[in-house]
Order: structure tokens, then sequence, then C-alpha cells
């Protein structure tokens, strides 16, 4: 007997729908169907984004965009298909394996949920070689140690830019005391130019923090930089350079930092790895305009 294509369809409106799984996150928000990692593949290296975390933010302007006037904010917004009432945050750690060494850039909010994206991912706290840190805001080394101040990592060798260590270590702050500097001896230190190990290049990209890192990866002919907090928003952020973001210490140089690494990515073509960027974080840049940019998403490029 033949069914009518409408007939089907109406017959299926009569089923029941299955409830969409949901996640807990590291934070301990839930998300609807949003995996905790994504592989991509670069020359020889696998480079792993985790997803350690995700939650809602009311009232994005009292973060980004904080010295233009509201109905630029407003219309920008719109523009971009943004509602201004919250703003969605992820946090995002890169595994990068380069077949030698397995290298994770930073340790997110905290070692259960980065270890738990991990295992998702096929790795173990111990496959660890390297841990970088790209500057000490406390959602990328929160998991250096665990509930009880135990090491996560204890086999790894670690790595972070002088510049940076310095600052903070000047400073009092509660969580670098606690998650870094007992970690001090085992570190080494970095500027920009410095090798990580072949084919990781240190990219100063001062401005969020006073030595907030980046770094590029190099393999098989192809780049990718992580750009870590360079830009915290592909729109209010990235788009926009010039717009403050309340989380950059110095806003002036933040936002030089941003016009130099989306000038170098739109001109260079190579994609970017955005700690903050919707996961999973990865996506292209091109010029819009003068000045301003436009953020891409990652499809299938590097699969």
């Amino acid at each position: 007997m033949d069914i009518s294509r409408r007939q089907a369809l109406l017959a299926g409106a009569a089923l029941p729908l299955a409830a969409a799984p949901t996640l807990t996150l590291a934070d301990g928000h839930s998300a609807t169907s949003m995996p905790t990692h994504r592989d991509f593949s670069l020359g020889d290296f696998k480079v792993t984004t985790l997803l350690v975390g995700s939650r809602s933010v009311e009232n994005p302007q009292n973060i980004f965009g904080m010295n233009v006037d509201a109905d630029t904010f407003n219309e920008v917004s719109a523009a971009n298909f943004l509602g201004t009432d919250a703003a969605q945050f992820f946090f995002t750690p890169t595994v990068v394996n380069t077949g030698s060494e397995v290298i994770l850039f930073d340790t997110g909010l905290n070692a259960a949920g980065t270890t738990k994206a991990l295992n998702a991912a096929g790795y173990d706290a111990s496959d660890i070689s390297h841990v970088v840190l790209t500057h000490m805001h406390g959602d990328h080394i929160g998991g250096l140690t665990d509930a009880d101040g135990g090491e996560t990592f204890a086999g790894a060798a670690y790595v972070t830019g002088q510049v940076e260590y310095d600052a903070w270590a000047k400073a009092e702050n509660e969580g670098f005391d606690a998650k870094v500097k007992p970690l001090a001896e085992k570190m080494s230190f970095i500027k920009g130019g410095d090798a990580v190990r072949s084919g990781i290049t240190a990219v100063e990209a001062f401005g969020h923090t006073p030595g907030h890192m980046t770094y590029m990866l190099e393999s098989g002919g192809k780049q990718l930089l992580l750009m870590a907090d360079a830009a915290n928003h592909y729109v209010w952020s990235l788009a926009y350079p010039d717009w403050e973001v309340k989380f950059d210490m110095d806003k002036s140089a933040a936002a030089q930092t941003r016009k130099t690494l989306m000038d170098m990515a739109s001109a260079d073509r190579f994609p970017l790895i955005g700690y903050h960027m919707p996961f999973p974080g990865l996506g292209y840049v091109e010029t819009r305009g003068e000045g301003g940019y436009r953020y891409v998403p990652h499809s299938y490029q590097l699969i």
C-alpha cells in the first residue's frame, strides 16, 4: 500500500518525541546534546579541544563593549542575531598530540571537569607530558590541582611565560599562590619566539594579562594559532577589537593585540582556537570594513 509523504509526516507527528540527552558540564550547568571534545587534524598533529564548562552570564555589556553606547551595542548585537540579555561563556583547554608528546594548553576551571573531558577524548591525566599555561586567570589554572590540593598532572613538565609569571608573583592573588606557585620549581619559563616543542612557538599577546601568551602550531605545512583569551567573544571582542573587555587588564594593549593577531590570521588565512569561542572553539577570520573583522566558524576543513 502506498503512503503519501504528507500522510507519513502526519503519522510521525503523532509519535512522542524522545527527550534530548543532557550533559552536565564541569561547572555544574547542563547543556543539551553538547559534546565535551572535538578532534582536528593539523599535519601530523592531532588537536583536541575540550569543553570543560559553559555558563550564561547576564547583562553582557557589563563585560563587553564597555566603551560604546547601548544603542551601538544593541545594533551590532541585533545585526549578528545576538540577544543582549545574556552571553554564553565556553571554557576550552586544548590538547596537542604531536605523536611523541601530549601537550595540554591551560587546565580549565577545576581538575574534575578537565580530567572528565580528557577521559572522554581518550586521554588520562598521566598521558599529559607538558602543561602550558597561556596566562594565570583562574579559569586557566584551576585544574592544576584537585580539590585536595593534589597535583593533577604529576608526570608533566610545566611551561609558561616569564613575564606572566613574574607579574603574578609580585601580586597578592590567592589562586596563583595556591595553584601555580607550588609548581614553580617544575616550570620552564619562556618568551615570545621560544619553542615549547618542535612546531609549537610562543607568540606574545600582552594586554589581557601582563604576559598573556598565544601559541602557533605548525605541522605538515599548515598553521593554527591557539589565541587563548586574546579575544573573548566572536562578535563583541574579535569583530570589534577596540571594544573594551572587563577582564582585559590593559585594555589599550589588549585591543592592539587583537588587531595584530586578527590581521595575521586574515592575511595568512590560518585558523585559530579561542578559549572562549563557541565550542568547538575553532574558526577563521576575515577583515570587515576598516578596522573590523568577521569570525567564520570551522565546519569540516580540519577533519
